[in-house]
């Protein structure tokens, strides 16, 4: 075989491996979808695996070390190179929508997705001509779903410039533009005016904060006097016990996997709010019966595994995927590994959640 054919045998043995792996094998959510992207946005190609080795390295620490960094700007700037690596694996094992939802008998996770965020946009009686505010929108799956149920615009702030153009393309093609405006910034200090908001929702997102009182502030400057403001978060429940190593481990490898500074407990969220003046009108997990298991999402068989890790290694050696990108898909599954038997034992929720409003001004 002369090294024309040999080149082309290679080719058409390349092309058909990512077919079978991504349109044949692939999770019935990303069928139909573009093929992977892999591209990292403003982490250069080049630069992904000493990036990834950075940020493991920042997060591998104690996390009283990490909370207690005095170079805050390094850690969100860790915070974006994060979603920078991980936003393209998200979108092909997860479509457009990076959170949890509660699981519902007989509907897939695409449907339940759905009609969670259509939950969240009821909760904050969204409505035509309202301007909401999501808070961490990431490519805006929420967003465009809230959207289109509530006939409400939607400003969404991402702290990674990759998701404000994959957000903002993806605006474009379902036709909400027009309705639906991502701008980057630090949800810690939004570029808006105080009470420019008719509502406001986060999902999972505020986790990423090291001071929570710090983002529901923020929430609670720009919303108008009588919005609402709902948003389920990641925490340990009443099960978890810091005195058993494998809860330690369990917590810490699902903070290391997400880029988070720590968990906070159940009932943090609710003191939380109040402490800056919401009003709580609503909490409780919505993980709970009879919501089915949320973390069978996450459980992955060895065969998708292991179809998932060859076709992003084949991808690599093409040079279709940067290098680095293998070790990033292993970081994800390492965290997907401690987050479901943290769920199984009941010591980890993703879905714990409160409705606010901020006080009406008095006459």
């Amino acid at each position: 075989m002369d090294l024309s054919t040999a080149t082309w045998t290679a080719a058409v043995v390349g092309a058909a491996a990512v077919y079978w792996f991504v349109w044949v094998m692939g999770s019935a959510e990303v069928k139909g979808k573009r093929a992977v992207n892999l591209k990292t946005g403003s982490v250069s190609r080049d630069q992904v695996q000493e990036k990834h080795r950075q940020f493991w390295s920042f997060f591998v620490r104690s996390k009283e070390d990490i909370a207690a960094a005095s170079d805050e700007y390094r850690r969100i700037s860790f915070i974006e190179t994060y979603y920078d690596l991980v936003t393209d694996i998200y979108e092909w094992g997860w479509g457009q929508s990076f959170h949890f939802s509660p699981s519902l008998p007989g509907r897939s996770h695409r449907e339940a997705t759905r009609i969670y965020e259509k939950r969240v946009a009821d909760a904050i009686a969204a409505r035509p001509g309202q301007r909401i505010l999501d808070v961490g929108c990431g490519v805006g799956g929420p967003m465009r779903t809230i959207a289109a149920h509530s006939g409400a615009g939607i400003v969404g702030i991402t702290i990674s410039e990759y998701q404000v153009s994959r957000a903002r393309e993806h605006n474009r093609r379902a036709g909400l533009d027009g309705r639906c405006e991502v701008v980057r910034g630090n949800y810690l200090e939004m570029p808006f005016p105080e009470s420019s908001f008719d509502g406001a929702y986060c999902v999972q997102a505020a986790c990423h904060a090291r001071r929570l009182e710090d983002v529901y502030r923020e929430v609670f400057r720009v919303l108008k006097p009588g919005a609402l403001f709902v948003t389920d978060d990641w925490v340990t429940t009443a099960l978890y016990r810091p005195d058993d190593p494998r809860h330690v481990e369990a917590i810490r490898g699902t903070e290391r996997g997400g880029a988070l500074a720590t968990l906070r407990a159940q009932h943090e969220l609710a003191a939380t709010a109040r402490q800056v003046g919401f009003e709580v009108l609503e909490e409780r997990d919505l993980a709970l019966p009879p919501a089915e298991p949320w973390w069978t999402r996450l459980k992955m068989s060895r065969l998708a595994y292991w179809r998932n890790h060859l076709l992003i290694s084949v991808l690599a050696v093409l040079r279709i995927a940067p290098k680095g990108m293998v070790e990033v898909h292993e970081m994800l599954c390492e965290a997907a590994a401690h987050m479901s038997y943290a769920g199984e034992t009941g010591i980890f929720t993703p879905l714990q959640m409160i409705l606010c409003r901020k006080p009406s001004i008095k006459p």
